[in-house]
């Protein structure tokens, strides 16, 4: 007698024999036994894929306001400008 997959159970299958979580609960000690993502170890809720975009696809991304290049030249402008004024004085 051959056995027939029920049709609602073949995506499931893939799941359950998908490799396994390489986390661990640090509580437990027992591993996630979730699916781990494909092409990483560990499943999406322990960091596969994780992590924000970097550069204008991040959402935090700031217009370089703040980047150590522009600090250092803001920096170097205002002490051209305090080293004219004072040269100005003198004068």
């Amino acid at each position: 007698m051959k056995v027939a997959i029920n049709p609602l159970y073949k995506g499931l299958v893939a799941a359950w024999e998908a490799p396994r979580c390489h986390a661990t609960s640090k509580r437990t000690g027992q591993s996630c036994k979730a699916p781990a993502v494909r092409g990483w170890k560990v499943c999406r809720f322990h960091g596969a894929k994780g992590g924000a975009p970097t550069g204008k696809a991040n959402g935090r991304y700031l217009h370089g306001h703040w980047q150590q290049t522009a600090i250092r030249d803001r920096k170097e402008l205002l002490e051209l400008i305090a080293t004219s004024k004072q040269m100005l004085e003198k004068l």
